[in-house]
């Protein structure tokens, strides 16, 4: 199987919660699973596949301790990797930011080389409007831990079995 690195930002511990969810699922060693707000990037080159995972805040702001990680994660050379990208979102309260910052991550990687996979079809969502959504598919996993709790570990649990597939 090929060596995953996890990357997650979190305030609240929700999406450190689904981190750990994700890397148990897939076996991902707990060495392997990287707070961005103490992880560096030396550690990248020897992943195969990042699964990398934001909460969004505000209005569609990436989680605070994101924005020096990525603006480094960018500058790399990604070639050859795998990227998924999972976040957690209110659907309710912010239906307009939805999961935003899933979207803010694929765009600022897409210049890396990395290849993306672990894409969600939008359909079974409720929200407004969320740079995560192109074309009625999201570019990674929106969970709603605010409003669908209830929805999480079957959509987890199908996008591992896509990422498998993907990988």
């Amino acid at each position: 199987m090929k060596k995953i690195g996890i990357y997650y930002g979190s305030s609240s511990g929700t999406t450190e919660n689904v981190a750990g969810m994700i890397a148990a699922k897939l076996g991902v060693d707990f060495s392997d699973v990287h707070n961005v707000a103490n992880a560096g990037v030396d550690d990248v080159p020897r992943y195969d596949v990042l699964l990398l995972g934001s909460s969004t805040w505000g209005a569609g702001d990436l989680q605070d301790d994101w924005y020096d990680f990525l603006a480094k994660l960018a500058s790399l050379d990604l070639s050859g990797k795998k990227v998924a990208i999972f976040g957690c979102g209110d659907s309710s309260a912010f239906s307009d930011t939805f999961c935003d910052a899933i979207g803010t991550i694929y765009e600022d990687l897409k210049v890396t080389g990395c290849s993306f996979i672990g894409e969600v079809d939008s359909s079974g969502y409720s929200f407004d409007d969320s740079k995560a959504c192109i074309d009625g598919v999201f570019v990674g996993l929106p969970l709603d831990e605010v409003n669908e709790d209830g929805l999480t570990a079957g959509r987890v649990d199908n996008w591992i079995v896509q990422l498998k597939n993907q990988m």
